[in-house]
């Protein structure tokens, strides 16, 4: 039952209703919560990654049949073969940042579902759109400028080696190789892993580019090794589900039908079947990844500023504002967004009382 402030006391049932529980969350219980923002919202959060996924795959399978050139499809000389495999390496690496810049831009545009999710709030058809839409040129900067600084630090330590093969010094180019790989890649994951929640900040805060990157590095503070061992656990769960469960049924038909053709037509068709399964898989996996993301930035809220506390302290609940809002008719559209915006803005009136009050529930 609602207390005297309008805020439900049944913590429990509220979070069954909700799906996504408000308060600091495990580990499990932010995967469970990403599984059921989509089982909850199927039409908003599959709609925006089937629009994202198609974009990105259908860019890597143009690439692909431009790259890969006629003569890799219709010789096997040891030449050939070899430009064939770099070209497969260099389209294999430009699909997997595109897909890492595709889940970015999905976090930014599903963090308002499951934000309103969280908080009991409505959502009505084409909210997550509305929500996101005045913020989608930061968003897009900042998921940029988060696979940026992460590849650029991959690729600073690991000049030397190609500069030395180039120079034609393999041994000084195997000593260089063998210590700025590996330095590359742990920069690259500890930058991501810093700065990934950047992207729910940005649209939920009305955050700067610059202010999402730096309001990432502050919640990001003392619980990395806690990010990286969640996104973890969301990525081998994507490549299950998206490389081995989604993706057979659409790697047998191209065995079946196209394994024994030559010729542009096949190649098309074998790439078309391709590009499909891998628009089904992601559409399906890359909500979930998303969703991790964005329930990261909603616990890391919670445990570090005490944001459902916050909320409490108010003295009316999230739920309580949106019914008067939507009391006040259609033509206040507009304004109820800005309302649940401002829920999740930080300063000085959102800092104070709940940081009197510490969580004893969940672990950290």
């Amino acid at each position: 039952m609602p207390g005297p402030d309008g805020w439900d006391d049944g913590a429990d049932a509220t979070d069954v209703a909700r799906g996504v529980p408000f308060r600091p969350m495990s580990i499990s219980e932010m995967l469970d919560g990403a599984i059921a923002g989509i089982r909850r919202r199927p039409r908003a959060t599959l709609g925006l990654s089937v629009a994202v996924s198609t974009v990105i795959q259908v860019t890597s399978s143009v690439a692909a049949y431009f790259f890969i050139g006629d003569e890799a499809r219709d010789e096997v000389t040891p030449d050939v073969l070899m430009e064939s495999l770099g070209a497969q390496l260099t389209l294999t690496l430009l699909g997997l940042v595109l897909s890492a810049f595709g889940i970015l831009l999905l976090a930014g545009l599903v963090a308002p579902i499951l934000g309103r999710e969280l908080v009991g709030m409505p959502i009505g058809p084409g909210q997550a759109w509305r929500d996101a839409r005045p913020r989608l040129g930061r968003l897009v900067g900042t998921a940029a400028a988060v696979m940026g600084v992460s590849l650029g630090a991959l690729a600073l330590p690991v000049v030397p080696f190609f500069l030395l093969i180039a120079g034609e010094r393999p041994a000084f180019a195997v000593l260089a190789g063998f210590f700025g790989f590996p330095v590359g890649i742990g920069l690259m994951v500890w930058l991501y892993i810093l700065f990934v929640q950047a992207v729910p900040a940005v649209v939920l805060e009305r955050q700067t580019v610059g202010g999402a990157l730096r309001r990432a590095t502050t919640l990001s503070k003392g619980r990395w090794f806690r990010t990286c061992g969640t996104l973890l656990l969301a990525l081998l769960v994507t490549v299950f589900m998206g490389f081995f469960a989604l993706r057979i049924p659409f790697l047998f038909a191209q065995l079946i039908f196209f394994e024994d053709s030559s010729g542009s037509g096949p190649t098309m068709g074998a790439l078309a079947v391709d590009t499909a399964g891998r628009i089904v898989s992601w559409s399906v996996v890359m909500p979930f990844d998303a969703g991790v993301i964005a329930l990261l930035y909603m616990d890391r809220r919670m445990r570090r500023e005490g944001f459902d506390l916050d909320l409490r302290t108010r003295g009316r609940s999230a739920a309580a504002v949106a019914g008067e809002r939507a009391a006040a008719g259609e033509r206040d559209a507009a304004e109820q967004d800005e309302g649940f915006i401002d829920l999740w803005r930080t300063g000085p009136a959102h800092a104070g009382p709940a940081q009197a009050r510490p969580w004893t529930g969940a672990g950290t």
